[in-house]
């Protein structure tokens, strides 16, 4: 019982440790992933390293973003769990005066490897979101607003307005592709050796 409280604490620190993307602390956010670790978000899919360095790019233009973390439900399986994660995404363009909230889940592979718990893969199933108007109303083109889910179409529009496209669809509540996703996250957790 004391090594999975143990185990637990470790994987909160992990995920709580998001706060360095928003603070620009990149290799501190780099020690988050296992090197070969993956992220599939709204504007990026591949490396983890290669997300950090889409990071840092991001940091220096006009959007702002900033995330704030729930508490993970975590799942063990020997050295594997599954992690997911409430989360609201905040994000604000100064140059274009919008900005939006995004109500997600983080849903994490994490592997414990020499002792140390780090990210696999990192996904996002997005539950809702809305524009937000720090400077008043301004106009929205609600022809390119509709070409994304609902979920995540705040979002998105604003992400692409920014230069960060969205080339696919991403996974929403209760949708067949968070579904698919989990179905298959659970196959590689009970696949993990027991220890």
């Amino acid at each position: 019982m004391k090594l999975q409280l143990e185990d637990r604490w470790q994987i909160t620190d992990l995920i709580t440790g998001w706060i360095y993307r928003d603070l620009g602390e990149w290799d501190k956010l780099r020690d988050l992933f296992h090197p070969d670790g993956e992220i599939e978000v709204t504007w990026f899919e591949g490396k983890a390293s290669d997300f950090i360095e889409g990071s840092m790019r991001m940091g220096v233009s006009a959007l702002r973003t900033k995330h704030l973390i729930g508490t993970p439900v975590v799942t063990f399986h020997g050295d594997r769990a599954l992690v997911e994660t409430n989360a609201v995404i905040v994000a604000d363009n100064a140059a274009l005066n919008l900005g939006c909230a995004a109500h997600n889940r983080f849903f994490d592979k994490v592997e414990r490897r020499d002792g140390v718990w780090k990210l696999v893969k990192r996904q996002s199933i997005y539950d809702m979101g809305s524009f937000t108007f720090p400077g008043g109303i301004v106009e929205i083109e609600q022809k390119a607003v509709d070409q994304y889910p609902r979920e995540y179409a705040a979002l998105a529009y604003l992400l692409e307005k920014s230069g960060f496209p969205v080339s696919r669809v991403f996974a929403t509540r209760g949708s067949e592709l968070e579904k698919g996703m989990k179905a298959e996250a659970q196959q590689w957790l009970s696949s993990a050796p027991a220890r």
